[in-house]
């Protein structure tokens, strides 16, 4: 049974830092590039990032390049995204994806999905 199972969010004053984290079961972790997506109320879900099997090729939203970090931990099956310098509008529900093949942020390349965390940012 495939499960992605994020961690880590929750509610921050603009300028602030999170940490989400994202564990993985039931396939080859190894094997899937993984990315961030978040979803505001309203809004289309967007890619934040992605990061490629081996962790050396890393995707960035414009909007959030320099702010946000993808790192994975292939021996442990974890996904992270250090989240800095936060703004409101950095608020949305995160969810963690798993594609076998993946060249985009297309949401149809990612087979797996998490079920989402809240990620909350006040001024």
């Amino acid at each position: 049974q495939v499960q992605l199972v994020e961690s880590g969010g929750g509610s921050v004053q603009a300028g602030g830092s999170l940490r989400l984290s994202c564990v993985a079961s039931g396939f080859i972790y190894s094997e899937y590039s993984m990315a961030w997506f978040r979803q505001a109320p309203g809004k289309e879900r967007e890619g934040v990032a992605r990061i490629q099997r081996y962790g050396t090729l890393r995707w960035y939203a414009e909007s959030v390049q320099g702010r946000f970090t993808i790192s994975r931990d292939n021996a442990n099956n974890t996904l992270y995204l250090q989240m800095n310098s936060l703004k409101r509008e950095d608020s949305a529900m995160y969810y963690c994806a798993a594609g076998r093949f993946v060249t985009s942020f297309a949401s149809r390349e990612y087979q797996y999905w998490g079920s989402g965390i809240q990620v909350t940012v006040s001024s």
